[in-house]
């Protein structure tokens, strides 16, 4: 055997290994440190669970048949733990086929069956070390894309506030009376500018939500009085197309849940931005009402709807709305950010959001958010 980890994998990879037999333990541990790689033993299924807390290995090779906690519940409580990162599992059996498919279905990566053959466990040893490395190369290229995007948004934040005040500066008539055409010009790039900026901060929340570094505060928020301050801030936009922008609230309607205020000011304005800015004529409406979904464990739940008479969407665009950077058809379409930032608040909110549209009649935007327990 001429094999040489060395050069196939890093110096530093840990291996972990699981037998409640000593002698199986030493022979494998042999094995593995002729080839140079370092080797952590562990006679039980607790004491190897203990092990990875304490330090993370690149390996796992597991004895299936353990007292007490076999290989398979191992394999299971690593999996289960959504704190530990990928770590490869090597089950060791001397069971037959059903046994080595139940290790696979309860999370294990490969298999191997007593009495070891010193090639083929290498050779496995081999592979999956090669997939943990790849793993670990991926996210790491995902962990600096992430951290590039993030310093990025907030560099470009920087200078598209300062223009933004500039601009208003300009239009207060701070720097003098402008012409006509000048005016024209200045409303053309401030507008252009806050586009600029809605898209760079949409990003910068996309990126903090998908790498779980967005910080919530959680409090009782009357979605009642949300709508109507949403509403009256947009209401000049709607005027401005000659849109009529309708309230309506059924009676007796709960309509506290817990919540962000924040994030969910940002996805009220959201979808109802969204319903003036693709409607040339006739409403929008902005509904409340409650729901009981039924079931073992009755639920109610607040329902915000959003109804307009615009363009209406697609049933191909309709399957990819939410996704990420989505491109509509419509030449308004931006980015998709903002529709798939609210699918994110809702989802935090443990709520749900649904569209139903018909090209040329309009859409309905439906968000179901849970009540506040009373």
């Amino acid at each position: 055997m001429n094999y040489s980890f060395v050069k196939q994998t890093e110096q530093e990879d840990q291996i972990l290994v699981v037998d409640d037999s000593p002698d199986n333990l030493f022979l494998i541990q042999t094995i593995l440190e002729e080839q140079g790689l370092k080797v952590v033993l562990a006679q039980d299924g607790l004491a190897a669970l203990n092990r990875i807390q304490e330090s993370l290995p690149k390996l796992i090779l597991l004895d299936v048949m353990m007292p007490k906690m076999d290989g398979f519940e191992v394999t299971r409580r690593i999996r289960a733990n959504e704190n530990l990162p990928f770590i490869p599992i090597l089950l060791i059996t001397a069971y037959d086929q059903p046994s080595a498919v139940k290790g696979l279905d309860a999370g294990a990566d490969d298999f191997i069956r007593k009495p070891v053959d010193v090639d083929e466990l290498l050779a496995r040893v081999r592979s999956l070390l090669r997939l943990k490395h790849s793993v670990d190369k991926q996210e790491q290229m995902l962990r600096m894309r992430e951290d590039f995007v993030s310093r990025l948004t907030h560099d470009l934040r920087t200078p598209l506030v300062a223009a933004d005040r500039m601009l208003t500066l300009f239009q207060d008539g701070t720097f003098g009376s402008m012409s006509e055409e000048m005016k024209e010009a200045v409303i053309t790039m401030t507008r252009s500018n806050r586009n600029l900026l809605e898209l760079v901060n949409n990003l910068l929340e996309v990126y903090r939500y998908e790498a779980d570094r967005k910080i919530l505060s959680f409090s009782a928020v009357d979605l009642k009085e949300l709508a109507q301050e949403v509403m009256e801030e947009l209401k000049p936009l709607a005027q401005e197309k000659g849109l009529l922008l309708k309230y309506e609230l059924q009676e007796n309607v709960k309509t506290t849940v817990t919540g962000d205020r924040l994030e969910l000011h940002r996805l009220f304005t959201n979808l109802i931005g969204n319903a003036i800015k693709f409607t040339d004529e006739g409403y929008i409406i902005v509904r409340l009402n409650n729901i009981t979904f039924r079931g073992n464990y009755p639920q109610k739940w607040v329902v915000f709807t959003v109804e307009d008479t615009g363009f209406g969407i697609s049933p191909e665009e309709q399957k990819r709305l939410f996704n990420r950077f989505r491109s509509g058809n419509h030449r308004r379409a931006g980015s998709g950010l903002g529709l798939h930032l609210s699918r994110q608040i809702v989802e935090t909110h443990q709520g749900t959001i649904e569209v139903e549209s018909l090209l040329g009649q309009g859409s309905l935007f439906r968000v179901c958010l849970p009540l506040k327990e009373e």
